[in-house]
């Protein structure tokens, strides 16, 4: 069976743990044929063998997709929920002389991004889902630090997101015999270090530009070091497509008078502490009155 770029395939090597979508197809100094992988809902970019790759049925996809869509449902019945919770304990704190007015909200904005075409629309999907105002930008992860200050001083946002795809690569060598530490063993964790440097040149304060940064297994503290409030991944696991969107969103959505609390945030997204980090951050929500009638 052939494979060509565009067709989703598993690695039979690893138990077909994975869909992926094949980006590129090339032949290596060997002459062997590889294929370039990017997840299909997992933020990983993997080279494999040409004969490492199965097509993937029908009724597989079908069963993926059903099953991604139930975790995507799921989490954004939760931050609805979250969102309820928080509104009617607002209301209960408001001053007597102000329950007569309509207030209106006022969520924080968000530039994002991203080295995947198709997770850039699936993202800006789910931010119209939740509300929030979202600029999407699909830009390879090597050429966002050369646009990001552009795009910063265009739009404005309050919330940056850099991501795309990564991979801890290791030159080769077997997972548990990979360094870590080595930001040169990572596919494109250089180039988010390099574009959160580069926003902070535009804006140093934490508080003033959020900046969430990163993908699968990449170099988390040197992410955070760089200037970052939020990166993935801790502990070099997988991270969801979906995972910047709902950090960003617990941003979004925190008073300004308040911190984002870290573990609600990390707790917000679909991987949960292993995949995702940060800082004590000031929210970015603010409440505004009166609110126009609609006539």
């Amino acid at each position: 069976m052939d494979i060509q770029v565009g067709d989703l395939v598993i690695r039979k090597s690893h138990g077909g743990d994975i869909v992926f979508k094949v980006a590129d197809i090339f032949v290596d100094n060997t002459q062997q044929t590889h294929c370039v992988l990017k997840g299909l809902h997992l933020r990983l970019m993997a080279d494999s063998p040409i004969d490492d790759l199965e097509r993937i049925e029908a009724e597989h996809l079908r069963n993926e997709i059903i099953r991604m869509e139930s975790i995507h449902n799921e989490t954004l019945r939760r931050v609805m929920v979250r969102r309820s919770r928080e509104r009617e304990q607002l209301e209960l704190r408001r001053a007597e002389s102000t329950k007569k007015f309509s207030f209106f909200d006022l969520p924080g904005r968000v530039l994002h991004l991203d080295g995947d075409e198709e997770y850039m629309r699936m993202c800006l999907k789910t931010y119209s889902q939740l509300n929030i105002e979202a600029e999407g930008r699909w830009v390879e992860e090597s050429k966002q630090p050369e646009v990001v200050i552009g795009l910063l001083e265009e739009i404005r946002p309050d919330i940056l997101v850099l991501t795309g795809h990564d991979a801890l690569a290791g030159n080769g060598k077997k997972e548990k015999e990979k360094d870590i530490s080595d930001i040169n063993n990572y596919r494109n964790s250089k180039h988010f270090v390099a574009a959160v440097k580069k926003a902070r040149t535009f804006e140093p304060s934490r508080d003033d530009l959020v900046i969430f940064a990163g993908a699968c297994q990449s170099h988390f503290e040197a992410i955070l070091s760089s200037g970052a409030n939020f990166a993935s991944s801790p502990n070099r696991i997988f991270i969801h497509a979906y995972d910047p969107v709902f950090i960003a969103e617990k941003v979004a959505f925190t008073p300004i008078n308040k911190t984002v609390d870290v573990s609600d945030a990390i707790t917000a997204s679909v991987t949960g502490v292993d995949g995702v980090g940060g800082l004590e951050t000031r929210g970015k929500f603010r409440l505004g009155m009166p609110k126009t009638p609609i006539k």
